[in-house]
């Protein structure tokens, strides 16, 4: 299916054209039949002479109704501009290729109507030359006459050949826009609209933007039928389960779960009017949804927008800002930035007027983790950034100079903190979070990499085997008093006369050149093998006893290495608390 707006100034026979073209009454309601022009949006289809199907959304064409106008053009690839050949190009005409022109539709045919009433040469001349100045450059135009049927088959051809030329619809996410709700009884909530990208299928869930609530999709209907899977572009109705009518509006949007984020504050560019001088407040029209925004400028031609309320926009969205009060359409806009960055500093505005100066509103992985430095994948997903990169931890993404210049400030934090706190065992790894400004403790743990190591939530140097001058010469009188002892260790206050508390001893055990067995309790690092050949010469199993004696060493100390020993597996004890040794 190909899917195809109408535009045009009221009363142009936009209405009788699609009639004729399909045999379908667009106008829905009693009233617009009645004043004979569309008020809210039709809808109807044709079979075209290739055996492909367009639909057709037809628009109003009264000024009062631009917004339902552009609730209709606005997810649609293509256009069929009408004017009429008695009235020519007329103040509407103009309004409807100012908003085509702003969301960059670049498909279009002109129809010249009512061509048994005038000549349409004058009307088709400046139409073209009207049209060939915007985003749809150069169109095909057919003179035509709804009430005689003149040229209709011609115009078959031109949209049959405006089908061809589309671009394959898009993949990706749902992104439903709703331009009607209403309700169907034995069926409940129906809501309808153009499905711009994606596939929906009955028995999906779908999210809706704004609240998050889950729906599920009860059943599908396109062009009069019921589908069990309909795939973009496409006209498509979607009876949804267990929600009421009243929880859905023109406007609204169902998404595929988890991957749109609701935004409220965006940097765009507009093409249109110099951003310099747009009022402080406008419209902003996006899909079907028409929200009130706050306009600040930034550059020459970039802006940030503050939404009255949250849209589920990707960058590269097209958009247009409209004047309500003045009826006029301010510009088009490319969406830049759904993500932001606050501008709170002095001089903020302009540095972030700079970096939007080289954005093109094409999302670029390598580009936005350079402005980002750190980012989560499903954050990247959301704001419409493709990811095809390996996280350097858990969902985080980094940009790769930024992650190696993480990791060499890593590694001088580390040295900082040994120098500053060189009896703790290594430097905390939320101490080095903060340090780093780094959002996560994982991104910490994922930077240690030789000579660092992590052990027990803290990050040391590999290498730093270095003591404190005093506690390297207490453990130097040690070894002088005690290397013929090697089983004797000093008493508490001896170990206090030499100034070696408990951070004292935990920095030397850490660096290799004592060995605790319990607190105040500790040895030279090189007696457990001496300890084993000792014990080794004992009748085996030998009782505790028999060990204090061989080690000459007291209880206070053989009960805690004869312990150790057996957690090796050097010792073995025995159920009677006898012990041998293994091997």
């Amino acid at each position: 299916m190909r899917v195809v707006a109408t535009a045009g100034h009221v009363d142009h026979g936009k209405s009788t054209l699609v009639r004729a073209l399909t045999g379908m009454e667009p106008d829905r309601w009693a009233e617009e039949r009645r004043r004979g022009m569309t008020i809210d949006l039709g809808f109807a289809w044709t079979t075209l002479p290739s055996g492909g199907t367009v639909a057709f959304v037809d628009v109003p064409g009264h000024e009062r109704f631009v917004p339902n106008m552009l609730a209709g053009v606005g997810p649609v690839p293509a256009a069929l501009i009408v004017v009429a050949a008695d009235e020519g190009w007329m103040p509407q005409s103009a309004e409807h290729l100012a908003a085509l022109d702003a969301l960059g539709v670049s498909y279009g045919l002109l129809a010249v109507t009512r061509a048994d009433l005038a000549d349409p040469g004058p009307a088709m001349a400046q139409a073209r030359a009207e049209i060939a100045a915007t985003s749809l450059g150069a169109v095909e135009a057919v003179a035509v006459s709804g009430l005689t049927g003149a040229g209709l088959p011609e115009l078959r051809a031109a949209l049959d050949g405006l089908a061809a030329r589309l671009p394959a619809p898009a993949g990706g996410p749902v992104r439903l826009w709703v331009d009607r709700s209403f309700t169907i009884r034995g069926s409940g909530t129906v809501v309808t609209g153009t499905l711009g990208a994606g596939r929906l299928r009955v028995g999906d869930e779908l999210e809706l933007a704004g609240t998050g609530e889950m729906l599920r999709v009860r059943g599908l209907q396109t062009l009069g039928a019921p589908a069990a899977e309909v795939t973009s572009v496409a006209r498509v109705a979607v009876n949804l389960r267990g929600t009421a009518r009243d929880r859905l509006t023109r406007g609204d949007a169902l998404l595929s779960p988890g991957r749109f984020h609701g935004t409220e504050v965006l940097d765009v560019r507009v093409a249109g009017d110099p951003a310099a001088q747009l009022p402080g407040t406008l419209t902003l029209h996006v899909g079907s949804a028409a929200v009130p925004v706050r306009v600040r400028p930034l550059g020459t031609d970039t802006v940030r927008l503050r939404l009255a309320r949250p849209l589920p926009l990707l960058i590269g969205d097209r958009a247009l800002l409209r004047d309500p009060g003045r009826h006029h359409v301010a510009g088009g806009v490319t969406v830049l930035d759904v993500a932001p960055p606050p501008l709170v500093r002095r001089g903020a505005a302009a540095a972030r007027a700079a970096v939007l100066a080289g954005l093109d509103g094409r999302a670029d992985l390598a580009g936005e983790l350079r402005r980002r430095l750190l980012a989560r994948a499903a954050d990247l997903t959301r704001m419409g950034v493709p990811v095809d990169v390996a996280p350097v931890a858990g969902d985080w993404l980094a940009d790769p100079e930024h992650w190696r210049g993480l990791g060499v400030r890593l590694v001088e934090e580390v040295a900082r903190h040994g120098r500053e706190h060189p009896l703790e065992p290594g430097a905390p790894v939320e101490a080095l979070r903060q340090r780093l400004a780094l959002p996560d403790r994982a991104l910490v743990e994922a930077l240690v990499r030789p000579p660092l190591r992590l052990a027990g939530g803290r990050v040391t140097a590999a290498a730093v085997d270095a003591l404190p001058a005093p506690v390297a010469r207490a453990v130097q009188r040690i070894r002088a008093e005690y290397g013929h002892r090697p089983f004797q260790a000093p008493e508490a206050d001896r170990l206090a006369d030499l100034g070696l508390g408990p951070r004292e001893i935990g920095a030397a055990v850490r660096a290799g050149v004592l060995l605790r067995l319990a607190e105040n309790v500790v040895l030279l690092p090189d007696v457990l093998d001496d300890a084993v050949r000792v014990l080794a010469g004992l009748p085996q199993p030998f009782t505790l006893s028999a060990a204090r004696q061989a080690l000459d060493t007291t209880r206070r100390v053989a009960v805690p290495l004869l312990e150790l020993l057996d957690r090796r597996g050097a010792t073995r004890r025995m159920p009677d608390d006898a012990r041998i040794v293994v091997g």
